[in-house]
Order: structure tokens, then sequence, then C-alpha cells
């Protein structure tokens, strides 16, 4: 019997902030955040993720955050391109829609996590999933979710994956 062809798995971390953060965020918030993260997940030479216009893909560096600030090797999977590809459009059908994208409580983070887990069994680091809650445990992160549960975030440079033509 022949061992199962076996795929890494990566996820690319970015900081939104470019920075800013690690400088801002002990004067606005009281505490250090070191970033604001976006996530994806690399597989099968394909970098997927999640925004409010649902689930894309693009080469591995490929949207116009060009390349992460941070690779994370989250192990490997035993899952063919085809049956991933199968599950993405079914949480592209259900769970991770455009229109269900919350930035604190439903984001490319919480997208990231689940596929991970889907794939290897292995959660994302906890200080990118934790980030919204410690945001939030601050008087000017309660102050500013109002605005911020508006903001709606997709990456530019990704194509939509499971719907025919890139249809939303």
């Amino acid at each position: 019997m022949e061992p199962p062809n076996l795929y890494p798995v990566k996820l690319y971390v970015y900081d939104l902030s470019k920075g800013l953060a690690r400088r801002l965020s002990p004067i606005m918030l009281g505490k250090q955040l070191e970033g604001i993260w976006h996530t994806s997940i690399v597989v099968h030479k394909d970098e997927f993720f999640f925004g409010s216009g649902g689930i894309s893909s693009c080469p591995p560096g490929g949207t116009l955050l060009g390349p992460p600030d941070t690779v994370v090797d989250v192990g490997s999977t035993e899952v063919t391109e085809e049956i991933f590809l199968e599950y993405l459009s079914s949480l592209g059908e259900s769970l991770f829609r455009g229109e269900a994208y919350n930035l604190f409580e439903h984001n490319c983070n919480t997208f990231s996590n689940e596929v991970a887990q889907f794939l290897t069994g292995r959660k994302i680091p906890s200080y990118i999933t934790d980030l919204p809650s410690e945001v939030l445990s601050t008087p000017f992160g309660q102050a500013l979710r109002p605005f911020l549960d508006s903001i709606q975030i997709q990456p530019p440079g990704g194509n939509s994956v499971g719907r025919p033509n890139g249809q939303s």
C-alpha cells in the first residue's frame, strides 16, 4: 500500500496596520497590540482567504497586501485539491458567504482557523484569534465598535471561489 500524499499547509499573516498598531495601541487602547492581523491559508499552490466578498483565492502573496509579514507552518494534509475545493465551495454557500462577514466575530481569521482545523486538525495561533476580544475589552474599543462593525474588508487581487465566473 502506497503512503498518502502530504500537502504542506501554511498560514500567511499580514499586519493591516503596517506597524501602526504596535506604535499607537498603548496610547489609544491602553494595551500593546503587535498588529491588526489578516490571515489566509496557502495550500495546493494557492492562497485562500475570506472577506466581505466571500471566499477568494490568488497565487501566494498575490493580493495588493503583497508578501506576508509572517508565514506559519500549520502542518500537512492528506486532503486532495479536489476535495478541498468542494469543501470551500460548501463553506462559501453556508458559513462563509460574503454577507456573513463581520470584522469582530466572523472574519478572515475565523475562516483561516476553520480551514486549518479541517486540513490539519490544528488551530491558528491564539494571538490572532484573540485580537477582536482584546480590542473590545478596552473602553476605546467599545466606543469604536459601532464604526468598526460597519467596516467590510476584502483584500483586492483575489478571485472568487465556488461561484461560476466569479459571480456573486
